[in-house]
């Protein structure tokens, strides 16, 4: 009984993480403004931040080390991803006159 409760106490931060992603996917594509599709994107990565951190739980031992780093590495890049977004952006506003995207196809 003892090992079952072990097993499951990762299970609520797994469950989190994957809503984390699907609420994340559903503003990414439901969403035209631009701002709300970064910060979509990055609620994304922190979901997939958190199924791997309780994947990397394993019972009452030691908590694997590769799943940590590559997390902390995530991060990293989610916040230079978020950077040169942002920055984009901003190019993209005086352009388009707003920071939304157009709702129909390009005009050739």
């Amino acid at each position: 009984m003892q090992r079952m409760a072990e097993s499951l106490h990762a299970w609520p931060f797994f469950g989190s993480g994957v809503l984390l992603f699907v609420l994340g996917l559903h503003a990414l594509v439901t969403r035209p403004h631009l701002l709300i599709k970064v910060l979509a994107f990055n609620v994304m990565g922190s979901g997939t931040f958190m199924v791997l951190l309780s994947a990397a739980a394993r019972g009452s031992g030691e908590p694997d080390p590769v799943p940590q780093a590559l997390v902390i590495t995530g991060i990293v890049v989610a916040v230079s991803a978020t950077a040169v977004a942002l920055a984009l952006m901003l190019r993209l506003y005086p352009i388009l006159g707003g920071a939304g995207l157009p709702p129909g196809p390009p005009e050739d």
